[in-house]
């Protein structure tokens, strides 16, 4: 925590993970002295005043380039697991995802005009969905938000697609939510 702290790297921002992943951390706080050198070095920071530069342009970059991003969420799955399991918690899914999901944590905002959509997909998780969240759903999660972003009339949704059944669920959650009146209503187009 000393380190991350003189580096100028808050635990509860987004580069953290990216730090994290460029130093190969085999779990969360973590580092090897392998993972260490090598990490810096492939970047070329060999002093603490490099790797705080570092550190504040991947800062800038994560919500700017989704290859890189997505490269950071999907090395935070490995990293966020307890000893061995081969799940994520969902109490640790749902602290992930607002972190990587807010933009005043170095994230995406994971909202639009009309759609709170961060918070209704951690309602539909903590009151419907209830399990712990695999590989699979983790990655479709990000893949799902960037597309309800760019069109939050779910019009890319198709019932017969391959999204995991969490996310065919969370569909329906928002569609009934909009039926009632709860959330703003949008054009729902349904792929045939």
């Amino acid at each position: 925590m000393r380190y991350l702290a003189d580096i100028h790297v808050k635990l509860d921002e987004v580069v953290c993970l990216a730090i994290a992943e460029l130093l190969r951390s085999p779990s969360m706080g973590e580092f090897t002295r392998e993972g260490f050198v090598d990490g810096w070095k492939n970047v070329n920071c060999d002093t603490l005043q490099k790797q705080t530069g570092y550190a504040a342009t991947i800062r800038a970059r994560l919500p700017n380039e989704p290859d890189l991003f997505r490269r950071v969420y999907r090395y935070t799955f490995a990293i966020s697991r307890f000893g061995g399991q081969r799940n994520l918690s969902l109490e640790i899914a749902t602290e992930q995802w607002r972190l990587f999901f807010t933009p005043t944590n170095g994230g995406i905002k994971w909202n639009t005009s009309t759609t709170p959509w961060l918070d209704l997909w951690i309602d539909y998780l903590e009151h419907h969905w209830k399990r712990p969240i695999n590989k699979d759903l983790w990655e479709q999660a990000e893949v799902f938000m960037r597309k309800t972003v760019d069109d939050e009339s779910m019009a890319f949704w198709n019932p017969e697609g391959a999204w995991p059944g969490a996310i065919d669920e969370f569909v329906g959650f928002v569609k009934a939510k909009r039926e009632k009146g709860e959330i703003a209503q949008v054009e729902i187009m349904e792929v045939e």
